[in-house]
């Protein structure tokens, strides 16, 4: 029982890295793709 009084905070202080690195990536514009891959595969540029 004493391993959780490490490994709680550890896995908060991780999860609350990936979500400050999802909001960073948000804030960024890394998810912005106005044609989008569904769109773009369906055109034929040869």
């Amino acid at each position: 029982m004493d391993v959780l009084l490490y490994l709680i905070p550890i896995a908060l202080t991780i999860g609350g890295i990936a979500l400050a690195g999802f909001f960073w990536a948000l804030r960024n514009g890394q998810f912005d793709d106005p044609k989008g891959d569904a769109e773009r595969i369906l055109r034929d540029d040869e």
